[in-house]
């Protein structure tokens, strides 16, 4: 009866943890932002989805690798009548960033035990600075928060069948939507690692995420070689990588504003960006060093992987695309003024901002497992005190800038809002109904069939 209820009352709260997330994912880009289709949700998913139809579109490759779950949204999208297109993929697009919320919620516990601490990893995709200003609440950047699951898929130790066959479904879906995924595989050691209260055989529990999310990256790896990219690669400088790291990850963490930050930098130069960075990496690295001496390699090597990952996302966006590099080391004082924030960013700074979180737990923890009054020495007692009180102000900091940014400004904001344009666009098609009507998206357009604007009744007076 007690196990009973403490699975229900972890699966209410993981239920609690995603419809509150996802509410407010849908809070923070506003009613215009809500309204207003953006890029390839109107252009390439739009258009594809119209001429392959919804299963051949769905595996139907783009820029050089699959779209699994963007592709499946803007599917679902299309059951609604086409007016509420918009509406209904910022809809399903916030309930499955809500969703990633509650996994991160449930798969974290046995790296971040504390419910408290938990919640705030699993905020970190709907509360992070920057993440209205281009990837939420749309298909086309539901890749990110793919990216931000991977690793607690990967890692994962099931319990029981039915579970591991529910994460091996979950992660064909995040590594079949983000490429870069791929680089999270080695964390599969760490879910072949049995629990110590169950029989060593219960490790093949791993085998059908592990199966999955190899299958899905052969798939992703077969697409990527076999279908030519319309990006231009870049050739970064290491300078580049690293002042624009800074300024777009690290920045971008503690203010939606990064031109706020660009204008620090032109006053007071690079300083600014590398103090703190040199803090972050201190407190990651103390963080995991504690873990491994308090018996918690998990959250060592999660601390440090989710760390070095962000790096290695952004440096590969970087290298893949010649149109995210900013030249941000010797770019003009103007130009760092007016930055805005990079989606290339937005994904290395869940990454970080997981791994803060993570280190926090670490330090924080120490004081709530081991008591004053454990005989050790005082001296003993006193670090571990200063390292939970680090882990405290590591946490009110994130806290704080999420509050500050709160809810922040997306791109399409300011339109143009897709469903308003159908009054015109209906009397259009009643002239022309074999014909089709242009609908202006962010920042394209859309072609649409006038058979879908007079459907469901829409060219009726």
């Amino acid at each position: 009866m007690t196990r009973s209820w403490n699975g229900l009352r972890r699966a209410l709260a993981a239920v609690l943890v995603g419809s509150v997330a996802a509410a407010t994912a849908w809070a923070r880009l506003g009613p215009v932002a809500r309204g207003t289709v953006w890029a390839e949700d109107g252009g390439v998913f739009f258009r594809e989805h119209l001429a392959l139809g919804s299963l051949p579109s769905i595996v139907h490759p783009y820029a050089g690798y699959l779209h699994l779950v963007p592709r499946m949204v803007v599917d679902a999208a299309f059951l609604v009548p086409v007016p509420w297109y918009a509406v209904a993929v910022s809809a399903i697009c916030c309930a499955l960033t809500g969703a990633v919320c509650a996994g991160v919620f449930v798969l974290a516990a046995d790296v971040v035990p504390s419910a408290p601490l938990r919640v705030v990893l699993a905020a970190v995709p709907v509360l992070l600075p920057t993440a209205p200003w281009e990837v939420l609440g749309n298909a086309a950047n539901l890749h990110t928060f793919a990216l931000f699951l991977a690793p607690w898929v990967l890692s994962h130790r099931t319990r029981t069948w039915w579970g591991s066959a529910l994460l091996g479904l979950v992660a064909v879906l995040v590594v079949g939507t983000e490429v870069q995924a791929i680089l999270f595989l080695p964390l599969l050691v760490l879910a072949w690692q049995p629990w110590r209260t169950v029989p060593r055989a219960s490790r093949l529990r791993a085998l059908p995420v592990t199966l999955a999310a190899l299958v899905a990256a052969a798939a992703q790896l077969v697409t990527a070689t076999t279908t030519e990219r319309e990006s231009a690669p870049g050739d970064p400088s290491v300078r580049d990588v690293v002042t624009g790291y800074l300024l777009q990850t690290l920045g971008g963490l503690w203010r939606a504003d990064v031109a706020a930050v660009g204008r620090s930098v032109v006053a007071s130069g690079w300083g600014v960006l590398v103090v703190p960075a040199v803090l972050v990496a201190a407190v990651v690295v103390i963080a995991a060093v504690v873990a491994v001496r308090d018996g918690r390699p998990r959250a060592a090597v999660l601390s440090v992987v989710l760390a070095a990952g962000s790096a290695v996302v952004w440096t590969a966006a970087l290298v893949a695309n010649a149109s995210a590099n900013g030249h941000w080391s010797r770019a003009d004082p103007t130009a760092l003024v007016v930055a805005t924030p990079s989606r290339y960013a937005a994904a290395a700074g869940l990454l970080l901002s997981a791994a803060l979180v993570v280190a926090a737990s670490v330090l924080v923890d120490r004081v709530l497992r081991r008591p004053a009054t454990d005989g050790r020495s005082a001296a003993a007692t006193t670090r571990r005190v200063l390292l939970a009180g680090v882990g405290w102000v590591v946490v009110a900091g994130l806290v704080t800038s999420w509050v500050v940014a709160f809810p922040g400004v997306a791109q399409r904001s300011s339109g143009p809002a897709w469903r308003p344009q159908f009054t015109d666009a209906v009397a259009q098609c009643r002239r022309e109904p074999d014909g089709a009507v242009r609908i202006e998206t962010q920042p394209w357009g859309a072609r649409v069939p006038c058979a879908l604007v007079l459907a469901d009744g829409q060219g009726e007076p």
